[in-house]
Order: C-alpha cells, then sequence, then structure tokens
C-alpha cells in the first residue's frame, strides 16, 4: 500500500526547498506585506458577510497572488494551475493543502479594482517607505528614461484610426459592444530610431525606424542603489521630455539628473534650474554640423551613468517579460505599476544579499 502523506512530509518537502533556494522564501523574509493592507483594503470595499456567501479572501494573500503573477507573468488561468501545483507558490501565500485557492476570475476581479483611486501608486508608494525605513534612501542624484511597453497591435481602418486619435468612438464599434470591448481607444503608435543598420558605402551606421504600438514606462531610479523611485504611464506616442517634471524625485539627497537627448530642452533646463537641480542631460548634435568633441566627450561621461537605467527595462522586458494584454491605459497603468513594485522587491532582495556577504 502507498504511505499516506502526513505533515512531517510536507515540512520535508518545504525543508528541501530552502535547501535548494526558495527565492520566493527570501521574498517573505524581507518584505513586510502587512503595510499593503490598508490601501488595499481601502480600494477594495469588500462587503461584510450579512447578507451570506462565500467570505473574501485576505487581501494581504491577494496582494502577493499579484505579485507572483507579476514576478513570473502568468495569465490568470495560468496562475490558478500554478499555486495548486507549486508547493513554493503556497508556501510564499501561507496556504496549506486544505485551504481554498483563489481561481482566475477572483484573481481577475481584486487586480480589476486596482484601476481607480491610485491605488497602485498608494501601493508603490508605501514600498517607498519601507525602503526609506530600512536605509534605502535615493542618493546620488535620479536618472530618468522611458521605454515602450508592446501592446497587441490592433486592426483598424485608416478611418477608425483617425477617429481615435481625435478622441471618438467608430460608430461600427458602438453598434457591435463585443467588437467595442476588444479595442484600446488608448494604445498609440510611434516610431523608435535605432542606429542597427549601416551606409549603403559601408562608413558609418545610420537610424533604422521601428514602428511600436503599445504605452511608455516612464521611470527615474536613483543613482546610488538603482531603484524605482517614481513613474508615469502614457500611451506610446507621448513624448518623453513632457514627462521630466512629473518624474524628479524631491527626496534625493543629490541635485544631479542624467536623461538622453528627448528631454533636453529650453523649458526642461529651466525647470531642473529653478529647482535648484544640476542637468546632466545628454547635449544634442548641432542641426547638419559634426558633434564638437568636448560636446561628444561630455555625453560619453553622461552615457556610464545613464547607462544604469538600461538595467532596469532589460530587466522588466526580458525577466519579467512586461507585455500589455489588457485593454486600456487604466489596466496598462496596473500592469506596469505591479512590474516596477516587483523590480524593487527584487532589487531590495538583491541588496540584502550582498549586503550582507560584505560586497
Amino acid at each position: 500500500m502507498a504511505k499516506q502523506g502526513g505533515f512531517f512530509d510536507i515540512e520535508e518537502r518545504y525543508a528541501s526547498l530552502s535547501k535548494f533556494g526558495d527565492p520566493l522564501e527570501r521574498l517573505n523574509v524581507l518584505i513586510d506585506f502587512e503595510h499593503f493592507r490598508k490601501p488595499f483594503d481601502a480600494v477594495l470595499q469588500l462587503s461584510s458577510r450579512t447578507k451570506g456567501g462565500r467570505p473574501p479572501y485576505d487581501t494581504v494573500l491577494m496582494m502577493k497572488v499579484l505579485v507572483l503573477q507579476s514576478l513570473y507573468n502568468l495569465f490568470d488561468d495560468q496562475m490558478e494551475y500554478q499555486i495548486k501545483d507549486r508547493l513554493s507558490f503556497m508556501r510564499f501565500l501561507g496556504l496549506e493543502l486544505h485551504h481554498s485557492i483563489p481561481d482566475a476570475k477572483t484573481i481577475w476581479l481584486y487586480r480589476e479594482r486596482l484601476k481607480g483611486k491610485k491605488v497602485m501608486r498608494q501601493l508603490f508608494d508605501g514600498f517607498e517607505k519601507q525602503l526609506q525605513e530600512k536605509g534605502y534612501i535615493a542618493m546620488g542624484g535620479q536618472i530618468i528614461d522611458a521605454s515602450i511597453i508592446q501592446a497587441p497591435r490592433q486592426r483598424m481602418t485608416k478611418e477608425e484610426k483617425e477617429m481615435i486619435k481625435e478622441g471618438k468612438t467608430p460608430e461600427s464599434w458602438e453598434a457591435n459592444p463585443h467588437k467595442k470591448a476588444q479595442k484600446d481607444k488608448d494604445a498609440r503608435w510611434t516610431v523608435k530610431y535605432t542606429k542597427a543598420k549601416m551606409s549603403e558605402d559601408g562608413t558609418k551606421p545610420v537610424d533604422l525606424a521601428i514602428p511600436s504600438y503599445g504605452y511608455k514606462d516612464h521611470i527615474s531610479i536613483d543613482k546610488r542603489y538603482g531603484m524605482i523611485r517614481t513613474y508615469e504611464v502614457t500611451d506610446a506616442s507621448r513624448p518623453d521630455g513632457r514627462e521630466l517634471p512629473n518624474l524628479l524625485d524631491e527626496t534625493n539627497t543629490a541635485s544631479g539628473v542624467w536623461a538622453d537627448t528627448a528631454y533636453r530642452s529650453s523649458a526642461n533646463e529651466s525647470h531642473l534650474k529653478e529647482r535648484g537641480l544640476k542637468s546632466h542631460i545628454h547635449q544634442k548634435k548641432p542641426w547638419k554640423k559634426p558633434m564638437p568633441e568636448a560636446t561628444k566627450r561630455s555625453n560619453g561621461r553622461k552615457s556610464k551613468v545613464r547607462s544604469r537605467v538600461e538595467h532596469v527595462f532589460a530587466h522588466l522586458k526580458h525577466q519579467e517579460h512586461l507585455f500589455i494584454r489588457t485593454i486600456g491605459i487604466l489596466r496598462a497603468a496596473v500592469k506596469i505599476g505591479l512590474a516596477n513594485l516587483v523590480y524593487n522587491m527584487k532589487r531590495y532582495v538583491f541588496l540584502e544579499k550582498h549586503k550582507h556577504q560584505g560586497v
């Protein structure tokens, strides 16, 4: 006869996971998820059981479910399955085999409620306070940049595209509610230029235009710890430079601000000067003139600092596989906000690990 599993069998399995270095275990130990309860509870406004029905899931539990979902880039159905299938997920969530598991619909509903009242911002800022309490204060200046987060491309006629740009809804969509619900009216096209192609004579690289569709994650990281301190979510066509005033972190202990040429404008330079901040924004190349050597060297020094923000976007896109599958900018802001929050959590765990190792 097969041996019946017991309590100590589960504990032995958990001990084995710990021995192999379960990353979720360290995340659970270092981060106080109870800090998220108050803002989460305030927006969810869960009903009491006076009218009967199944009791709501604990809000901290659901917050941790959303963190897992962002961390591993899982669909709602996949998330439900993985919670049931993986002991590491169950231990992270504080669930046991006899406990009820949130289904895909429940996960969707909880995430859907994060759209309004800027609750995602409250959750992000709440963890920022945790970081400051642990000594991870924004230091050394700030580095600002933006990256396009791709979304599924919408098939629309030329006339429909023009109406969307004007803020209108095509009549054919209004007549078909199901079609309207699947159309993203907030995402936009943009063209990103990169020097990835050589000229015909093979002497120098030329700009290659890459069309992209979706949204933008505008972020500001601190130079010392490389954590995201402020962020904004817009459609992909939003010019990077216009978001600089919204991204400046007033808590940073240093005055330096690094950014690429997209942020160089007289308005932004004046804004930085008025706030007592020092501009390290890249200088633009003179129109139809070669770049002066002094400017080229200056930009090179700035690039050594500014390049740190590229590591953040590389992590978001290649490790968290950040991609927008939802409809509308409100849902995109939740998706991107969670990804930024989870990045800071992982960064914090990384820094704590290396601090204790004396690195």
